[in-house]
């Protein structure tokens, strides 16, 4: 079956599509408009037009699987991070439960759930993870939640971390996110788990083991 890929055009959505499609992972990656569609028709990417902030559940026909990797990114209000990071995450789930979507990946941030220890400008965005997370939790959709900390665009190096505690750093890059996306993915036991994601030194699969 096929992978929904919500938040298909973003920094990390980008890399995992192409990651997905070299490794032949049936994928449909969701975008905004048609202005965002020649990048994955030149690489042989199906695509749907649909909007987080309208009715957008045409775009679960046919998948069993969706990966959330949707934001409003750092140059948007308050506003933007209500309607993407909070309102879209929570429609996007209650339509997985709606229509028995397998499983729900969500690409979320480490210490979600620690708003008030953020810097000011990212608590919004903070505190709308930590509420699209416990509604994924409270539903009734499997789910996997990734929780990387803060993100760079370095190469990836397919290794990284989960003991938060030990890590040398708060980084990983999105190259890495991707992979460990790629990872959740295929490894459809994965079920009612949370990581949190650095940079480190084991490899993917055997970290999200």
């Amino acid at each position: 079956m096929k992978t929904l890929v919500i938040g298909a055009n973003g920094q990390i959505g980008r890399q995992f599509c192409e990651l997905a499609h070299e490794a032949d992972v049936p994928i449909r990656a969701m975008i905004r408009d048609t202005s965002q569609q020649a990048w994955f028709q030149e690489r042989g990417i199906e695509t749907v037009l649909a909007d987080l902030e309208g009715d957008f559940r045409k775009a679960f026909y046919g998948c069993d699987q969706v990966v959330f990797a949707a934001g409003s990114g750092p140059h948007t209000g308050p506003d933007k991070t209500l309607m993407i990071d909070l309102y879209g995450a929570l429609s996007a789930i209650d339509l997985a439960a709606s229509l028995g979507i397998g499983r729900f990946l969500m690409v979320s941030a480490m210490r979600a759930d620690q708003v008030l220890e953020a810097p000011a400008k990212l608590r919004p965005y903070m505190a709308a993870k930590h509420a699209a997370d416990a509604h994924l939790r409270a539903s009734r959709v499997p789910y996997v939640i990734l929780k990387p900390g803060r993100l760079t665009d370095e190469a990836a190096t397919q290794r990284v971390t989960t003991d938060v505690a030990n890590a040398d750093d708060n980084r990983i890059s999105r190259a890495n996110v991707a992979h460990a996306l790629l990872e959740v993915v295929r490894n459809r036991e994965l079920r009612q788990r949370e990581f949190s994601l650095l940079d480190g030194n084991t490899a993917i699969d055997e970290a999200l083991r």
